[in-house]
């Protein structure tokens, strides 16, 4: 297999994250809030604007996209000291290769670089490969949750906060 390799998707690179954020909704409609066809319908000016927003990251093999990753401000914390991971997703033939781990690496490498202290990854309670995957990256659950943002089997389900500590600053930031 060839080797995968992250890189950070600048702001002209629109079209790249439209395609493999796209596919991932067509493929996994159940991961997400949003639908391949509300986000089919958006404009470069809007992709731009969500480019300049958070980060992307884009995991490939051979030139070819295999999974994505977003990094933000975590919403809750006004100072920007709080990263926030989102949108992780990897090729269905690709999923226990170590995609997700070199997006996830990439991903704190990033925000350690902007000065963020501690990074957020929401996951659902109810999936367990998720929080074992969260947990061996060396995530920490929180006491933080909130209702599923996305079409669960079950109603009721919630998500959980799960923070990774960055540098030397073990606290967490706002309570969590």
């Amino acid at each position: 297999m060839s080797e995968i390799t992250v890189r950070h998707l600048g702001e002209d690179e629109w079209k790249d994250y439209r395609a493999v954020r796209l596919e991932a909704l067509n493929e996994s409609p159940e991961a997400f809030v949003a639908t391949a066809a509300e986000e089919q319908a958006f404009d470069e000016a809007r992709w731009r604007a969500r480019m300049q927003r958070s980060a992307r990251l884009i995991a490939e093999r051979d030139g070819a996209a295999v999974g994505v990753l977003s990094v933000g401000t975590a919403p809750s914390d006004e100072e920007g000291r709080a990263g926030e991971l989102f949108g992780l997703w990897v090729k269905p033939e690709l999923r226990g290769s170590g995609v997700a781990t070199k997006l996830v690496k990439n991903g704190a490498a990033l925000a350690r670089q902007r000065g963020q202290s501690q990074l957020y990854y929401w996951v659902g309670t109810e999936n367990g490969r998720a929080v074992a995957f969260a947990s061996g990256m060396g995530f920490r659950p929180t006491d933080q949750r909130r209702p599923m943002g996305v079409q669960s089997e079950e109603d009721g389900e919630e998500e959980i906060a799960m923070v990774l500590p960055l540098g030397d600053d073990r606290r967490v930031i706002g309570g969590r």
